[in-house]
């Protein structure tokens, strides 16, 4: 039997970013998805063939101050996430993980899917910054994409 959307896009998860074997990583469980939540709805997005999910974005809205922690290597991404105050403003956007089953990759969607969500919480956070922890050249270069198409600034995290 073949394996649903979200079963594969659960495996697709690990094999990416390997976050069962490294405890600095966020792993995201029920407790992690109603913080993001709570911070902003458009935190996570995801996009459905009618089949289930093929693509899922993860946004983390933070502060300038946590950005540069973290560019700096001063704290891990688990970090990040568990020191980023709730019921704030944001300045900072760390554009955490976007996943794509194979067969929709290259069709816009996880552009759209990220534009989407930085206009929303552009509405009620002062965004200044976008940053990231690439994992592969496709998502780095998709993330200098977005910096261009939303005139922010775009900070790494070096390996």
């Amino acid at each position: 039997m073949a394996l649903s959307n979200f079963e594969r896009m659960i495996l697709l998860a690990e094999d990416v970013f390997a976050y069962k074997s490294d405890p600095n990583q966020l792993n995201v469980d029920q407790e992690v998805m109603e913080k993001l939540h709570r911070i902003h709805p458009a935190t996570v997005s995801e996009f459905d063939d009618g089949n289930g999910p093929v693509a899922w974005v993860l946004l983390i809205p933070t502060t300038l101050d946590l950005m540069h922690k973290f560019l700096e290597h001063e704290i891990s991404e688990k970090e990040l996430f568990d020191l980023t105050p709730e019921d704030s403003k944001y300045d900072a956007l760390y554009l955490c993980s976007a996943l794509v089953l194979e067969e929709y990759r290259r069709k816009g969607i996880t552009k759209r899917l990220l534009l989407n969500a930085i206009e929303r919480i552009r509405i009620n956070h002062p965004l200044k910054a976008l940053f990231i922890w690439a994992f592969s050249k496709e998502g780095d270069l998709t993330c200098e994409a977005i910096s261009r198409l939303t005139s922010f600034p775009l900070y790494k995290r070096s390996e």
